[in-house]
């Protein structure tokens, strides 16, 4: 079995191996109206992402629009292969924020960065997905078997809350390091008889692979993924307009995504890579979170949504898979205010 330890190694060192170079770098350009200012006069915010998640479509419609530009600031998208590599960017202080999920957000936090949680992105219900070839009857079934992965990912902590519901860990499996692109081709291919990815990758993998199915996806844990925007504290100190405008023209983008639909989706799935319809569909496997949920989920302690709660059972579990040192207190990071401000 592949020790967890890799990837805290590939957090520290993968980013150093040359991040730094621009080729490492994949800045996606924006075009769209900018009537407020040139974008050299704007303020810059760079945000780290990995390839393909479906739940940046209000991200992609805010960019294509140029409502980022329109509303104060100049936001580059800094594509990175891995969730470590954009998390290691993060922590090094290459990128001033970053889009991530609460497992990875805890691990950020015990990693001692500063950081503020300035808008929820996503909650994934479905999206997210184990396949398995039909010769595996059900999840105890994993057992002694290979499971393709990206081990410090999300899909890697999704796969651990997985194995725990079923009585079982992360030591009766073999982990392959994969990315979630990588792991859902491997799994077409028939290299291994189960894959834990993502949408698109993942009902992609499905279609093509006949021998096998989603044998469990997030809908039946939807309070195991939510994607969040996390933003460098420093950076939201010193540029407060900035982070606004940046919740702002996401939030945007959502409505956009409401009333303009066809336009919207075919500029999301130009970036994806897929085609509008199979966006729209896709999207049903995840809920957007738009500002009223926002302010609940980061704001209102008695909601049941309540962020909080939730990343305080994360770090618990986080603590008894030995994948945290500390005890991180996550209502430090939690920021409201720039929702609240809307």
């Amino acid at each position: 079995m592949i020790s967890s330890n890799r990837w805290t190694r590939r957090q520290t060192l993968g980013f150093l191996a040359g991040i730094a170079g621009s080729a490492a770098l994949h800045a996606c350009t924006k075009s769209g109206p900018n009537t407020s200012a040139s974008s050299t006069t704007l303020p810059k915010l760079s945000l780290g992402a990995v390839p393909g998640w479906i739940g940046y479509t209000p991200l992609y419609i805010a960019l294509g629009k140029g409502f980022f530009k329109e509303l104060g600031v100049d936001v580059s998208m800094v594509i990175l292969g891995s969730n470590p590599d954009v998390r290691a960017a993060f922590t090094a202080g290459k990128i001033d924020a970053q889009t991530t999920v609460t497992s990875e957000t805890v691990l950020q936090a015990d990693s001692g960065k500063a950081f503020k949680i300035v808008l929820v992105e996503d909650n994934s219900l479905g999206a997210d997905g184990i396949l398995a070839k039909n010769s595996i009857p059900d999840v105890q079934s994993f057992k002694g078997k290979e499971i393709a992965v990206e081990i410090g990912g999300v899909s890697h902590f999704f796969l651990l809350q997985v194995l725990k519901e079923a009585g079982l860990s992360d030591k009766d499996v073999t982990l392959i390091n994969l990315t979630p692109d990588a792991a859902a081709a491997a799994y077409q291919s028939g290299k291994v008889d189960i894959a834990v990815t993502y949408a698109p990758f993942l009902s992609k993998a499905n279609d093509a692979q006949k021998e096998g199915r989603i044998i469990y996806d997030s809908s039946k844990m939807p309070t195991a993924i939510t994607d969040l925007y996390l933003v460098d504290s420093k950076y939201a100190e010193a540029n407060p307009k900035a982070v606004a405008a940046f919740v702002q023209g996401i939030l945007k983008g959502l409505d956009f995504l409401k009333t303009n639909s066809e336009e919207a989706l075919a500029i999301a799935a130009k970036q994806l890579e897929i085609t509008p319809a199979d966006l729209e569909e896709q999207l049903k496997g995840v809920r957007l979170v738009d500002l009223p949920t926002n302010k609940e989920m980061l704001g209102n302690p008695n909601s049941d949504l309540y962020l909080l709660n939730s990343m305080k059972d994360l770090v618990t579990f986080l603590q008894s898979q030995n994948q945290i040192k500390s005890t991180p207190d996550m209502s430090k990071y939690i920021d409201p205010s720039f929702v609240n401000a809307l």
